[in-house]
C-alpha cells in the first residue's frame, strides 16, 4: 500500500512538473494563429454549457416582437457586429484575427437555436479567454434584453430589421 501511495504522489508530482515546463518554457500554443491544446476546446465548451445552464435566466421580461428586434439593431451594429458579422457581408478582420473565432451570427444557425436567456448570460457575463467581453457595466439590462432577443430570433427577422442589420459598417 504505501509504495501505492508513493506512486501515486511521484505521478501528481510529475504531471505538475510537466505542467510547469510546459507553459513556462513557452511551448504552450498561446498566439491566435496556434491550434488549440489538446482537449482546450473540449473542456472550456464543457465549463461554459455547465455554467449557463445553472445561470441563465429562464424568464424573457420582454416581448419578443419588431420593437424589441428594432431597438437591439443599433445595439448589435455598435457592440457586437465588428466581431459576429452583419447579414450578407464579409468576416471583419478583426473576426479573422481572433481566437477562438467568434461565430458568424448571421450565418447558418447562428444563436437562432439558443434560448434568448442563454444569449443574454453571453452578452451580460462574457466568456474568459475567448474576446467576448461582458457588456453588464456598459449595457443596460433591457438592452442586453434587446440584442439576446434579436439573436435569437435572428431566423424569422422582419424584413424592416433586417434591412437595418445589412446595412455596411462604416469603415474607418
Amino acid at each position: 500500500m504505501k509504495s501505492f501511495v508513493l506512486g501515486m504522489v511521484a505521478t501528481l508530482i510529475g504531471l505538475a512538473a510537466g505542467a510547469w515546463i510546459y507553459f513556462g518554457t513557452g511551448m504552450a500554443p498561446v498566439a491566435t494563429s496556434a491550434p488549440p491544446m489538446p482537449m482546450e476546446t473540449t473542456f472550456a465548451k464543457m465549463a461554459l454549457h455547465a455554467r449557463i445552464e445553472r445561470e441563465m435566466p429562464k424568464a424573457v421580461p420582454l416581448a419578443a416582437d419588431e420593437n424589441a428586434y428594432l431597438a437591439g439593431v443599433p445595439i448589435y451594429r455598435e457592440d457586437c457586429a465588428v466581431c459576429h458579422g452583419l447579414p450578407q457581408q464579409d468576416k471583419t478582420a478583426v473576426a479573422d484575427g481572433m481566437f477562438p473565432r467568434p461565430p458568424q451570427l448571421f450565418f447558418r444557425k447562428g444563436v437562432s437555436d439558443d434560448p434568448p436567456g442563454e444569449t443574454y448570460w453571453k452578452v451580460t457575463n462574457g466568456i474568459r479567454l475567448t474576446g467576448m467581453p461582458a457588456f453588464q457595466n456598459t449595457l443596460s439590462d433591457t438592452a442586453r434584453w434587446q440584442v439576446s432577443l434579436l439573436l435569437a430570433n435572428s431566423n424569422h427577422l422582419p424584413a424592416a430589421v433586417t434591412s437595418l442589420l445589412a446595412a455596411p459598417l462604416p469603415k474607418n
